[in-house]
């Protein structure tokens, strides 16, 4: 059964009103600024090539986004894919829920969404777990495959390469299962947007802990134990080579090669941020040391400092 949804919780508004009805230059260039602080949080499943030479199939695409500030959901869009061959979907799923041949036959292809997709990812900052090895690869062969040129973010946060720096390992293997089996937030699903909202909760939860850990220094870091209870379990996207660097990619190019050029703000010798009144600070400190999103914004303000308030309209 085919399943599509689009959510828009909250809406930005400006002086003038709503940001797409009666903008002057303006507004639309605050609009611009505000959309490119903004977070998407994604995911894809895919087939998984079962032959040299076979590519992956996109079979659902997922995403949230998230205002950087107060971590409020604004948007969200998920929608089944039928791919051109319906022969490489499994006709059965091991998974409860799983993605199978019936469930892509009434979907729409890609092309019938991609406008949709892109309107969702271009300008903004995005997110995920493995990301940069695997879902920004997947996107650009996509829109390529469609005669499309692709959504450019502005910057790029993979999770799994920051918080193997950050976060280390002692929650297991950093996959998104076991990191959410640490933290007791369920099972993984394997569908573009629950996984979207367990990664958004994994990199609450870890960046909480780093922020306690950086308040007691003396009382809480070094101090965490291994998980008892961890899970694992293998995705066709797992041996894409190691993870990132734990850099802010700014260009096209982030979604290519995924070369970064930008040290993010936590590694050693870097200036501490500041943040925008006291209210603010403690939430902003304890982002930034998971985060590395939270340099982009920098760079953006004063601009967009008064505006940041209009994530939530």
């Amino acid at each position: 059964m085919f399943q599509q949804s689009f959510e828009r919780p909250f809406q930005n508004k400006t002086k003038g009103g709503l940001l797409n009805s009666g903008m002057d230059a303006s507004d639309s260039i605050h609009s611009r600024r505000i959309h490119a602080t903004e977070l998407v949080f994604l995911d894809l499943e895919t087939t998984v090539p079962r032959r040299a030479g076979q590519g992956f199939s996109v079979l659902e695409f997922g995403a949230v986004v998230f205002c950087p500030w107060k971590l409020a959901e604004l948007e969200s869009f998920t929608t089944l894919i039928r791919p051109k061959d319906l022969s490489i979907v499994a006709t059965r799923s091991g998974r409860k829920d799983g993605i199978t041949r019936d469930s892509v036959v009434d979907a729409p292809a890609f092309e019938e969404v991609a406008d949709k997709i892109f309107s969702i990812l271009n300008g903004r900052i995005w997110a995920g777990h493995n990301i940069q090895r695997f879902d920004c690869v997947r996107i650009k062969e996509a829109f390529a495959a469609a005669g499309r040129d692709p959504p450019v973010p502005v910057g790029v946060m993979d999770s799994l390469g920051v918080l193997k720096g950050k976060f280390g390992h002692r929650a297991g293997n950093m996959k998104m299962e076991t990191l959410a089996t640490y933290f007791g937030l369920g099972q993984q699903k394997h569908r573009s947007l629950d996984d979207v909202r367990m990664n958004f909760e994994v990199v609450k939860h870890c960046a909480t802990v780093l922020f306690l850990e950086s308040s007691l220094p003396g009382i809480l870091e070094g101090k965490w134990h291994p998980s008892s209870s961890i899970v694992t379990r293998s995705r066709g996207n797992d041996n894409h080579g190691s993870p990132p660097r734990r850099m802010l990619s700014t260009s096209e190019e982030s979604i290519g090669s995924m070369n970064t050029n930008r040290p993010w703000k936590g590694d050693a010798g870097s200036e501490e941020p500041t943040g925008q009144g006291s209210a603010r600070e403690p939430t902003y400190r304890g982002l930034t040391q998971a985060f590395p999103f939270t340099d982009q914004i920098t760079d953006l303000e004063p601009s967009v400092a008064s505006l940041h308030a209009q994530c939530l309209g």
